[in-house]
């Protein structure tokens, strides 16, 4: 794929324009090598970014300028599927947070996931007793491999307004997906115009204020060409209420990592990653499992119209 531009400035999405800002770290790689394998999920950590700015009065990290948005899209639809052994962990992490949900007395009716992979958390929202399970995933290759009962209700798009009909969802999750999105705040207008009254979104991504984020800077996993923006737990919960949602929850978050995925996510170069994997692998440990804080935080919001 030819790509020609790097023309799409983004604003901070909180203060938006005439608000200072200061550059944190310089683009770092040419156009030519941008391709599909770079926007797979969960790929090993490659440090390759847009130019990234902080704004001086909310604190907000973004990428500008960053790919047009119809390029973006194309990355996406032919981008891979790399979650490997990470999915039965991820499915474990992102589970409790989804049956947490009965705490709010949420109604589990209609659920989506915006940015659903290969379906593995909508089969666990079945599994919760949510009566319909929807998707929506730019992926074609992790649409390919989403449990066939699952795929007929996953919309292969990136999330939009008209892809659903008004008032829709008991419930819209996304994790680790947020950060990804380019206009936040149209995104966020069209998860509300597809909640019905009272409906709940549960959103699980990075947070740019994190111990982590701040002691790894620029080689932090978050610094990445998919994140065009990072929230720290104010911007979160400025975003979320300026359109319309009454934030009830938001805090640290925990993942379940195995130690092999915590030696993949170090900022080190590639060849002792796979040496001390394979190291890792050989006796036995690469397996065993940890519960950290180290980096996300958990958004529970409810619709307020």
């Amino acid at each position: 794929m030819e790509i020609k531009d790097l023309k799409n400035k983004k604003l901070c999405a909180v203060c938006g324009k005439n608000t200072p800002t200061e550059i944190l770290y310089k683009q770092n790689f040419k156009l030519k090598d941008i391709n599909e394998n770079i926007f797979s999920a969960r790929r090993l950590p490659d440090g390759i970014h847009y130019r990234i700015l902080k704004c001086l009065n909310c604190g907000l990290v973004f990428s500008s300028p960053i790919l047009p948005e119809a390029t973006l899209k194309r990355l996406y639809k032919e981008s891979k599927v790399t979650y490997g052994e990470q999915i039965s962990d991820l499915t474990k992490t992102y589970g409790i947070y989804l049956k947490e949900l009965e705490k709010h007395e949420v109604k589990k009716g209609r659920f989506l996931e915006i940015g659903c992979g290969n379906g593995f958390l909508l089969t666990e929202a079945k599994k919760q007793g949510y009566r319909e399970v929807y998707g929506v995933e730019p992926s074609r290759e992790a649409i390919k491999k989403t449990p066939k009962k699952i795929r007929k209700n996953i919309k292969s798009n990136l999330f939009k307004n008209g892809l659903f009909p008004k008032n829709f969802f008991d419930v819209i999750c996304f994790f680790q997906t947020f950060d990804h999105v380019s206009d936040p705040n149209k995104f966020l207008k069209s998860c509300l115009e597809t909640l019905k009254p009272g409906g709940f979104v549960l959103a699980f991504n990075h947070n740019s204020s994190s111990f982590q984020a701040l002691v790894l800077g620029e080689k932090s996993p978050i610094i990445d060409i998919e994140h065009t923006y990072l929230y720290n737990p104010k911007t979160m919960r400025i975003i979320f209420e300026r359109n319309n949602f009454q934030v009830v929850s938001l805090r640290p978050s925990f993942n379940i990592y195995s130690l092999g995925y915590l030696i993949y996510l170090m900022p080190l170069p590639a060849s002792i990653k796979k040496h001390s994997l394979s190291i890792l692998r050989k006796l036995g440990i690469s397996k065993l499992k940890f519960k950290l804080k180290i980096g996300n935080m958990v958004l529970f919001a409810k619709k307020l119209i």
